[in-house]
């Protein structure tokens, strides 16, 4: 290994970044502290070569300290990190922490390197922190414990991506043992009814369910290794388990109710503090090898849990593009786990593969920096009836909290929504509307949704036609700033709300304002639109609908993005917003075209939260990560060769699920994607 020249040397002593290690019983053997300047750094290294360096940089300070500035220009990922590994032993906790400010479209991130025995990589990133672009920097800490089969550690600062890292102030520390934590504590806590019996493990975190009506018992398995349980109690068909989550030091009680009639029980979770990284807990269900996952992805998909061509993903559970349905599970046809959240405004589900099985589980996020309220998920068991069944049970929840309208209770209120049944959405911008519209007729095609703006004329003119159900194309998300849209756009799109700009935008925790669809300019650079604040929406769309109705007669109105985009925190002070708030907002402007302007309703990729107020989603047809790439902005582009991830994924048998369906067949028309 090269040894650190002179300078790097004086450069090391200046910004005196030290590893210091706490003496635990039983635990770390080596010196308490440990100063850098008394042993080697490994030289920066990139994936890319040759693109970037390190070096000692006086003007950026920290505690009036220098900083090491990191400037990398590839795409892939980078390292700078000491040589020396150390020995750990199971259940110890580190904190592994630095001050760290990055600039720049890529990251950094705080993680530790974890080898066996025979000094072979466990995990790469073991017990990431990840840390973006910011105005100023922060303390970025990382915190975890060791697992079983790990014997050495190696810390390190590592990112991806093009961007500039200062850093100073490198310090590991052994904090103690999960065992000096468990005084007291059962291994087991058992609750039963007449269908399934529940037992959890209190030293890995897990919970096995022995169905009595088939012998048959699903267990989870130990991923996340952060967890600790420092308190436990059972009473009568409860259980109390008091957690300690070492990723972000802060304390959980876990509430178990189990059903006393039906095989389910429910996890409620709460805590006081603040949420530095997401919890993931419970722990997955691994399922046998003959199963697959049930995930309703837009209309829904299945994947056998030993197929290797599935790559881990998280889907949000609060928008279009992830989950449309909070609910997920696994089967192999008949005997069937599930898992719905009943809290899902914050969650989302992680699909990962554990000893060559895929699984899934919850992810439950922070509410502006906090876990907030209480998080609940139940879990049912089925002897029978596959996903199916799992369809079954989740429309009974759905009807129970009020998601389930359907058409016959839609038509009472708009009798137009016989017009959407079996029509042909029809996106045209051809010039002879009219003639199009009758030779479509003509051809046998009695039902139509007419999606593009025409003419109050042409309006009124289908809707004397028969069996057409006219209707437009709106959006209530993008701003451009007016500067930009001046001179720079070929054009400007009308139904941008540019006085919107740039009070109403959505507002990130930084400061920053959210960025939205990217349109290019005459010069080729793209230029983005932002984000329109949802709790801003609806005025908007109050001054611009019934104005349009006066002179266009439509029955029917597409409302861009709002469903398929996320609920987005807002941290602008006039109009701050929660994922839940942003939900609520969303719904109401679309509560405001179903219900107070009497149109047929239809929004973009769907999600069940609007059912009670969208009569059609475009595109709930079209799996989200299975579609031609950028098919938002090249409709028209006709490909002769169909790409494996569409005959795969998107139009394979094997692994598409009609879970929308077989929920909600008579609340929402589905259709594909325009692209």
């Amino acid at each position: 290994m090269r040894r650190p020249s002179p300078r790097m040397k004086k450069y090391l002593r200046v910004l005196a970044v030290t590893i210091a290690l706490a003496l635990f019983r039983g635990g770390v053997s080596f010196a308490a502290e440990i100063d850098v300047r008394d042993w080697t750094w490994a030289p920066f290294w990139s994936r890319d070569a040759g693109a970037g360096s390190c070096a000692m940089d006086a003007k950026i300070l920290h505690d009036g300290k220098p900083t090491a500035r990191i400037e990398h220009r590839g795409e892939h990922d980078w390292s700078y990190a000491p040589v020396r590994q150390f020995n750990v032993k199971e259940g110890d906790i580190f904190e592994l922490s630095a001050w760290i400010k990055v600039a720049g479209s890529g990251h950094a991130e705080l993680s530790a390197t974890t080898r066996d025995d025979k000094n072979a990589v466990v995990e790469w990133t073991y017990g990431i922190k990840n840390i973006h672009e910011s105005k100023d920097g922060q303390m970025a800490r990382a915190q975890f414990v060791i697992p079983h089969g790990v014997a050495t550690i190696h810390p390190r600062l590592t990112g991806s991506g093009p961007a500039t890292a200062w850093m100073e102030g490198f310090r590991l520390q052994c904090k103690g043992n999960v065992e000096s934590m468990r005084s007291n504590v059962a291994d087991e806590l058992k609750v039963e009814n007449d269908a399934i019996g529940v037992m959890f493990q209190t030293r890995d975190t897990t919970f096995a369910v022995t169905d009595k009506r088939t012998g048959q018992t699903w267990a989870q398995k130990k991923v996340n290794h952060d967890l600790i349980v420092t308190g436990a109690k059972t009473s009568g068909a409860k259980m109390n388990i008091e957690l300690f989550d070492a990723a972000c030091g802060e304390k959980f009680v876990a509430n178990v109710q189990l059903d006393l009639k039906r095989p389910e029980f429910i996890v409620a979770i709460s805590g006081d503090g603040g949420m530095e990284s997401p919890l993931a807990f419970p722990q997955p269900f691994v399922t046998p090898a003959n199963s697959y996952l049930v995930v309703p992805m837009n209309e829904g998909i299945s994947y056998p849990v030993t197929d290797a061509t599935i790559p881990d993903m998280h889907l949000v559970a609060y928008g279009g593009h992830g989950i449309c349905m909070s609910f997920f599970g696994a089967t192999e046809g008949e005997r069937a786990e599930m898992a719905i959240l009943e809290t899902a405004d914050d969650a989302s589900i992680h699909i990962a593969r554990h000893d060559g099985i895929l699984s899934v589980a919850p992810i439950w996020e922070s509410q502006k920096g906090k876990f907030g309220y209480e998080r609940k998920i139940r879990y049912v068991f089925f002897d029978r009836g596959g996903h199916v069944a799992m369809c079954k049970r989740y429309r009974e929840y759905a009807k129970e909290i009020g998601k389930l309208k359907t058409f016959t209770e839609k038509r009472r209120e708009n009798p137009n929504i016989d017009l959407l049944i079996g029509a042909v959405n029809t996106w045209c911008w051809e010039q002879d509307a009219l003639g199009i519209v009758r030779e479509m007729k003509d051809a046998g095609i009695d039902r139509i949704l007419w999606s593009d703006a025409e003419s109050g004329d042409t309006i009124t003119a289908m809707n004397e036609m028969g069996g057409i159900l006219t209707g437009r194309y709106d959006i209530y998300q993008d701003l451009m700033d007016p500067a930009v849209v001046t001179g720079k756009l070929h054009h400007s799109h009308g139904d941008w709300t540019e006085a919107g700009w740039p009070d109403d935008i959505n507002r990130l925790a930084n400061g920053d304002w959210r960025r939205g669809w990217g349109v290019d300019a005459k010069d080729g650079t793209r230029y983005y639109c932002g984000v329109l604040c949802d709790k801003q929406a609806l005025k908007f769309a109050r001054e611009r609908v019934p104005a349009d109705l006066q002179t266009h007669p439509y029955r029917a109105r597409f409302i861009d993005t709002t469903t398929a985009a996320p609920w987005f925190e807002c941290y602008d002070p006039r109009h701050p917003l929660t994922r839940s708030d942003s939900r609520e907002w969303k719904m109401k402007l679309l509560a405001y075209m179903s219900h107070d302007m009497k149109l047929v309703t239809g929004s973009e990729t769907g999600h069940d939260a609007a059912v009670p107020f969208v009569d059609y989603f475009e595109g709930m047809l079209s799996l989200g990560p299975y579609r031609v790439p950028d098919a938002g902005r090249k409709m028209q582009q006709i490909l002769d060769t169909v790409p494996e991830n569409i005959s795969k994924f998107q139009l394979g048998h094997v692994y598409r699920l009609p879970l929308w369906e077989l929920v909600y067949h008579d609340c929402v028309v589905a259709q594909w994607y325009w692209g």
